[in-house]
């Protein structure tokens, strides 16, 4: 894999002129469409606010990570790369079944998914996996973060088993790669600032401005959205989100706060999905507060909480650490955690848990935590009531059924206390403990645009407006309130493949977009 990066003296030529095809946003499912349109023979021009040394959007900040449906370890054999091919004789991989796909979407977003949306993000997921890796897009077992291992046997868990050679950076550095070999045009550092019209309401190109500071036009035949959602924008988080949401720590990418939603609305498109929720995680309470570490990036999330507990600067804990798989409800619990005082918790274990942490965060420096010889000495390194956080852990400890530990199934290890701890229950009682500090990051909101079938943007009747396509985070409809592990990256993969797609087809022939 090879490190290319276009630079804006190299991409911005022809400030102003037609393509086929505009893209607005260099994140996965920007790639994704432009990856589409240029494979039907579109000429297309990505633009990226970012400059050149910050983009990738949020997919940079993840872990690279995509949920696909299969029937058997021999589907994905073909998209892995050699090294993890070697591993598969020790390796047990559970099938995900698109049933199973489409009932976990329905199960974690409370029946809130839009069933068609779901159904094409759903019965794609597995083809559009394919055709990133006909672009050259590289693909593993995550055995780090999504698998435990007994006896030499690694034994995968949540459904959430392929993610990309080299996490969100390598993302980002294959996606580029392929863009530029296949002769995309790039503009960095160029900010949308309106939409061109036709005399019918079509989209016929974008208004911006150049990295520069100067004003541009491009015509178009059609225009792909992939700008993101809101969550960098504090005032925007607390007025569609609630209070209290200005002090989440933005966890992505910094220039996602709002703008082109804020323009396809007021170009028509129906607004669509939950605007009230989003993607949050528990996040190293010392991270930056407007935008990921590029150097760290999803190493600062703290995913390992199903094998300790979770208490508040009162000792108090407050949620169900072992609820389900970690993929299932990471995403809702960086909101419990704001919710707490000061917007603060800590991830609690003790030595017989820590060796079995995901190495990449609970290693990474800085991190935000103490260790100690006593539960009395933790809670005051990390200013928790010290009486009640010894009370919470005595109850805890005393309350765990007698079951076996099986980290990688639901094992019924519970304790029986308020809030419960449905799996995973392990007694908090071997010195040394530890306790990390963490607080919410903000991931990517949830509230979007509406799409049809096929990455359309929609009015308010239902109609296409022509020539405006929308993928990625912008898209509404498929989450609320929470949502699987892994599917935002297969969303942003399935919708803009969908969009570039349908753009190419009808701009090549000529046609009107409608």
């Amino acid at each position: 894999m090879t490190d290319v990066i276009p630079t804006t003296e190299e991409s911005q030529i022809g400030d102003e002129g037609h393509y086929d095809v505009i893209v607005v946003g260099a994140g996965n499912a920007g790639f994704s469409a432009a990856h589409a349109a240029r494979e039907l023979g579109a000429s297309v021009l990505l633009l990226e606010k970012a400059p050149v040394e910050d983009a990738g959007g949020n997919s940079f900040y993840t872990a690279g990570a995509y949920r696909i449906a299969f029937n058997d370890i021999s589907d994905l054999v073909p998209l892995l790369d050699d090294e993890t091919v070697k591993r598969l004789p020790q390796t047990v991989v559970p099938a995900y079944p698109a049933v199973d796909f489409t009932s976990d979407m329905s199960r974690i977003t409370e029946g809130r998914n839009d069933a068609t949306l779901t159904e094409i993000l759903v019965s794609r997921s597995y083809d559009t996996l394919r055709w990133l890796h006909s672009k050259g897009l590289q693909f593993r077992l995550m055995y780090e973060r999504q698998a435990y291992e007994d006896n030499g046997v690694f034994t995968f868990y949540g459904n959430l088993v392929v993610g990309s050679v080299g996490g969100g950076k390598g993302l980002i550095a294959q996606h580029t790669e392929a863009a530029v070999s296949s002769g995309v045009s790039f503009r960095y550092g160029a900010r949308v600032t309106g939409f061109l019209r036709g005399d019918n309401g079509e989209v016929t190109g974008v208004q911006y401005t150049d990295a520069d500071g100067a004003a541009r036009t491009v015509s178009a035949g059609a225009v792909v959205l992939a700008a993101g959602g809101f969550e960098s924008d504090p005032e925007r988080r607390e007025r569609y989100l609630g209070e209290g949401w200005s002090n989440a720590l933005v966890r992505g990418n910094p220039g996602n706060t709002g703008e082109v939603l804020d323009m396809a609305l007021e170009a028509g498109v129906q607004r669509f999905g939950d605007w009230g929720s989003c993607h949050s995680v528990a996040w190293d309470a010392g991270g930056p507060p407007n935008g990921g570490n590029r150097e760290l990036t999803n190493q600062m999330t703290r995913q390992s909480y199903p094998l300790g507990i979770v208490v508040n600067r009162e000792g108090k804990r407050f949620i169900d650490e072992g609820a389900d798989y970690r993929n299932y409800t990471y995403a809702r619990y960086g909101r419990e955690i704001l919710k707490q005082p000061e917007g603060i918790a800590f991830q609690i274990f003790d030595a017989k848990t820590r060796p079995m942490l995901r190495t990449e965060e609970y290693d990474s420096t800085p991190i935000s935590g103490a260790q100690a010889d006593s539960i009395e000495e933790l809670a005051e390194k990390l200013g928790i009531a010290v009486d009640d956080f010894r009370r919470t852990v005595d109850e805890f400890n005393n309350s765990i059924v007698d079951q076996p530990f099986h980290p990688s199934v639901k094992d019924g290890r519970a304790a029986e206390v308020v809030p419960p701890k449905s799996n995973w229950a392990l007694a908090i009682d071997t010195a040394p403990f530890y306790g990390y500090a963490v607080t919410c990051g903000i991931t990517f909101t949830f509230g979007g645009l509406k799409v049809n079938e096929n990455a359309q943007a929609v009015d308010e009747s239902g109609t296409p407006i022509p020539g405006l396509y929308v993928a990625g985070e912008m898209v509404g409809g498929l989450f609320s309130g929470n949502y699987p592990g892994g599917s935002g990256l297969t969303s942003g993969a399935v919708f803009g493949r969908l969009a570039g797609s349908h753009a190419a087809s009808l701009t090549r022939a000529g046609l009107l977009v409608s």
